[in-house]
């Protein structure tokens, strides 16, 4: 998950010592910042994984700014951080995001995109949806080093593991823990198919994850944690759902969804990323990705679920993690009868609600 503008002021030595020694390394390099150990460090909001901090510098013109990333605690059951590292560093140098400036041990430093982070009412706005159906598409098609397997069930399976070891027992039974191993079989059998897109996937989009320059009105999508080969359909999927939210209120654990595109949007959003690499789309081509990103709802309603139940045991960050895990199983209960036309017995003890914790 990623982090808005709404920020706070901090302490310098919040930050790590040896992050604090890398920044002061980089601002001795900048003969216009007038004093390397004068910075300023604020924190940004909505980072629900790691915490973010910019830092800049008083200089004789303009300021100097960079990112400063604080891995969460515990969130190494989510990702391999090696491999997101080697996603951040392909992705710098294809020009798809931020430099990396400097590693430490539970962190790193990156270059600061001068580009405004979007708000959750930018993902409603038409072109700036068409913009990012586009960028996604070039997201998407990037030729990643590596084995180009779906990751997706893999996932699913190792996150259900982890929540099964950290959940408490009353936390198991109104999630149904288990009985997920089969839902995930299902989708598995049911979710694929031959016409099928794979691509390199961010996984995700949501909207503190995406950058605009309103000035070439450019997108560049940052945070790359989740990256990984899946069905692009998922991609998109988890897109829309992502739409529900607003991380940036009283209430940032709180899904409305509601917001949830509705079929025009949707079809202009996917018939923008199919023809963005210069073909048009037949009628056929776009139904066919629409009702598969329909469907692959369902995997993105459990990954974000269970997130939230390992989240709720791991991460120390403000925010009501099983709350939003209630939310998005209970989601996943009341699509599955009609997104796979089939409802399974060990759905119906929380389908409507009674599951909540």
């Amino acid at each position: 998950m990623g982090a808005g503008e709404n920020n706070v002021d901090i302490k310098v030595d919040r930050l790590p010592g040896e992050a604090r020694e890398i920044l002061k390394s980089l601002a001795a390099e900048w003969e216009d910042v007038l004093d390397v150990n004068e910075l300023q460090v604020i924190q940004l909001k909505g980072a629900m994984t790691n915490q973010v901090y910019q830092i800049k510098w008083p200089t004789k013109t303009v300021s100097r700014k960079v990112l400063a990333r604080i891995y969460g605690e515990g969130v190494e059951v989510f990702f391999d951080r090696d491999d997101e590292i080697r996603t951040f560093e392909f992705m710098s140098k294809h020009g798809q995001g931020p430099r990396l400036l400097g590693r430490f041990p539970n962190g790193r430093i990156e270059e600061f995109i001068h580009a405004r982070t979007l708000s959750a009412s930018d993902l409603h706005d038409p072109e700036i949806a068409a913009l990012i159906a586009s960028k996604m598409k070039e997201f998407n098609d990037l030729d990643m080093p590596g084995p180009k397997n779906v990751r997706l069930w893999d996932r699913l399976r190792n996150w259900l593991g982890a929540a099964k070891s950290l959940a408490l027992p009353e936390e198991a039974k109104a999630f149904c823990l288990d009985t997920i191993e089969e839902d995930i079989s299902i989708l598995e059998k049911e979710l694929p198919g031959a016409h099928q897109r794979i691509g390199f996937c961010h996984n995700d989009l949501q909207y503190g994850n995406i950058m605009i320059d309103e000035v070439t009105n450019s997108i560049t999508i940052i945070d790359y944690e989740y990256a990984c080969y899946n069905a692009v359909a998922f991609d998109i999927a988890n897109h829309f759902c992502e739409m529900a939210a607003d991380y940036h209120t009283e209430t940032p654990h709180i899904l409305d969804f509601s917001k949830y595109p509705g079929l025009e949007d949707r079809q202009r959003f996917v018939r923008i990323y199919l023809s963005s690499s210069g073909d048009e789309p037949s009628d056929i081509e776009v139904e066919q990705l629409l009702q598969d990103v329909e469907k692959y709802t369902l995997a993105s309603h459990l990954v974000w679920g269970l997130w939230g139940i390992i989240s709720e045991h791991v991460n120390e960050i403000d925010f009501d993690y099983m709350e939003y895990a209630r939310q998005r199983f209970q989601q996943y209960w009341l699509r599955k009868p009609e997104l796979l036309g089939s409802v399974r017995a060990s759905s119906d003890s929380v389908a409507d609600g009674n599951g909540a914790i």
